[in-house]
């Protein structure tokens, strides 16, 4: 088994917990073609499990973080159609190890998007409508002590994600000013804009578009793109009610236990 198999194999094991120290005997810190290997291990052996991949996550989109990580870019992962829950839906604490909730914009494509030099607009031609979503994300590597590679390495630190049931058209949409209010148990938790993600959240979606094709696994008609947080994450507890409203886009919720 060679060392990429091993730290994959590491990283499967540690969703049932404990999670993990970070991944430094295999990978250096910034080691993006190391990660992005892991992380394909663990997307081949869940697909071959008959999970189904229906889209991707972009994450570190915002330059602090990208700063706080030593790198200048951001990061993808994969979604998987049993990553979904149902608007208003339950999250048990069983099914995570430390998990944050961080509010984006969801887009979903209108036809296959192969184009190694696409740009916002190119995104927006190509998007079906956009919904206002919540990512609950997680990571594998204790207490949250990642670098670029341990995120990378473990699908972009990826759990779950809320979709709203409001579906936009971009025509009319303003999604650099949209404000996103993000609520925890009825209290203001997180403040956001389009703006804070990559500058734009197609810009977001530009920059996977790019990174996908160039690698030889463009997106694809239907695929859903988290393109990234408005506003700072927000540890959960148990009992959490999780509410996020977007401008332009309306609501999205779901409850953490019980």
């Amino acid at each position: 088994m060679s060392n990429y198999e091993d730290v994959a194999a590491r990283l499967r094991a540690a969703y049932a917990g404990p999670a993990l120290d970070p991944l430094r005997d295999v990978l250096d810190p910034t080691d993006a073609d190391g990660a992005y290997a892991v992380q394909a291990i663990n997307t081949g052996f869940w697909a071959n499990q008959g999970r189904r991949i229906v889209g991707r996550k972009v994450g570190l989109t915002a330059k602090a973080v990208q700063a706080q990580l030593g790198v200048d870019q951001p990061d993808f992962g994969v979604l998987f159609d049993d990553m979904a829950i149902d608007n208003d839906g339950l999250l048990s604490p069983e099914q995570v190890l430390q998990p944050k909730a961080e509010a984006e914009v969801a887009i979903v494509l209108a036809t296959d998007f192969d184009h190694p030099d696409a740009t916002a607009a190119d995104v927006a031609a190509a998007t079906a409508h956009a919904i206002a979503a919540i990512e609950i994300v997680d990571s594998r590597i204790a207490d949250w002590k990642i670098s670029f590679a341990d995120t990378v390495a473990d699908n972009g630190s990826s759990a779950f994600f809320v979709l709203g049931e409001t579906r936009k058209p971009l025509d009319g949409l303003d999604l650099y000013t949209c404000g996103m209010a993000l609520e925890v148990n009825g209290q203001l938790a997180s403040l956001g804009a389009g703006a804070a993600c990559l500058g734009h959240p197609l810009e977001a979606a530009a920059w996977l578009a790019r990174t996908l094709a160039a690698a030889g696994d463009p997106l694809r008609a239907g695929d859903i793109v988290l393109t990234g947080a408005l506003g700072p994450m927000v540890a959960l507890k148990p009992g959490d009610r999780v509410e996020a409203k977007i401008g332009g886009l309306g609501r999205v919720a779901f409850r953490y236990g019980n």
